[in-house]
């Protein structure tokens, strides 16, 4: 009993925070999808389960284990591309059951535990940096043969942020940042054809209204369609009459805009802020050097999944199908920032 007083009042910010959104969740997945429930609800308090589990065993801990996880992630994203279930020309889902789960969202935390422990101990020499990136290349191409472009990317910005939180010459930055544009055209023929379409309608996508910009231009329909109050729940159009795919998880956010409008949209973004700064309190007062890495790289990891998410509800980047952390349905994605956010407040030593 001690230990749960103990975790609810370790950061009551971020906690209240973390709950809001995912009752938030539940009233605005009510609203687009009943299918969901119960079903989703398990969903929720097993990420809550693991939220609290990752929190008390402390980061020192879970860190003793780090390279034991990311043989786990990669064992693991191995074994989804031989018996994963195909969905639409994608290899991305393991059934478990009656269920299935997303072995690349769940593994990302621990890819992010692994670089910060590989990373973060000690200055950061150019075998070091060129190591640790034929290391990240691995799960990365492992993610992208599925394919799944948003979560590779992910992977790849939690890296960035390991990496700048560690000691390392500023010029190695530089080296990485010319070795992916030279990588660059290798990369687009690794893409699947739809994401190919994806990233070529988000310059103009009344080319194809039908097609392939379709889904840029609902989405950007009905986050003005709210307005200030929005149109209430179970009342939006593009929303209830099926004009918006993937309205629960690829377009929760201009589903709730529609819905609740400004208003509902904003407290939402206000609680992901509040996560946000207590995420950079946490790099001030981390445990260790690697803690301090890991939260950088969860840090902008969350803040660039918000903002891309965002950003492609509103027409203003392309569709790469980011869920919005904690809002949007899917039990692999809300596990995976469940854990990270777990581990980032076992990592946080509080004053």
């Amino acid at each position: 009993m001690r230990s749960i007083i103990k975790f609810f009042t370790k950061d009551p910010a971020l906690t209240l925070s973390v709950v809001f959104i995912l009752i938030f969740s539940v009233a605005i997945l009510n609203s687009l999808d009943k299918t969901l429930f119960p079903q989703y609800l398990i969903y929720i308090f097993v990420a809550l389960f693991f939220f609290v589990v990752f929190s008390m065993i402390g980061f020192d801990i879970i860190s003793l284990f780090n390279k034991h996880l990311f043989i786990a992630s990669i064992i693991l994203l191995a074994i989804t591309l031989i018996i994963g279930s195909v969905t639409r020309n994608t290899v991305r889902w393991i059934q478990l059951g009656s269920s299935t789960f997303q072995p690349a969202e769940i593994v990302r935390p621990f890819l992010l535990l692994f670089f910060a422990n590989y990373l973060g101990k000690s200055e950061v020499s150019l075998k070091k940096f060129a190591n640790s990136l034929l290391l990240l290349s691995v799960p990365v191409l492992l993610i992208l043969v599925q394919p799944s472009l948003g979560v590779s990317i992910l992977t790849v910005v939690g890296f960035i942020g390991v990496l700048i939180a560690s000691k390392f010459n500023k010029k190695y930055l530089i080296v990485g940042i010319l070795v992916c544009i030279a990588v660059a055209p290798l990369a687009w023929n690794i893409l699947a054809p739809y994401q190919k379409e994806r990233i070529s309608t988000f310059l103009d996508p009344t080319s194809d209204p039908k097609g392939a910009g379709y889904n840029s231009i609902q989405a950007t329909i009905a986050a003005g369609s709210g307005k200030l109050l929005g149109t209430g729940l179970g009342k939006g159009v593009q929303t209830q009459l099926a004009f918006l795919p993937e309205k629960q998880t690829d377009f929760i956010f201009a589903s709730t805009a529609e819905e609740l409008g400004l208003v509902g949209v904003g407290f939402v973004l206000l609680a992901s802020f509040i996560i946000l700064l207590r995420l950079v309190s946490y790099m001030e007062n981390s445990v260790s050097p690697v803690a301090r890495a890991y939260l950088a790289g969860f840090f902008l990891t969350y803040l660039v999944q918000i903002f891309v998410h965002a950003g492609m509800n509103m027409g203003m980047l392309p569709i790469t199908g980011l869920p919005f952390p904690l809002l949007s349905a899917g039990g692999s994605s809300l596990l995976a920032t469940m854990i990270g956010l777990g581990i980032a407040l076992g990592a946080y030593k509080k004053s």
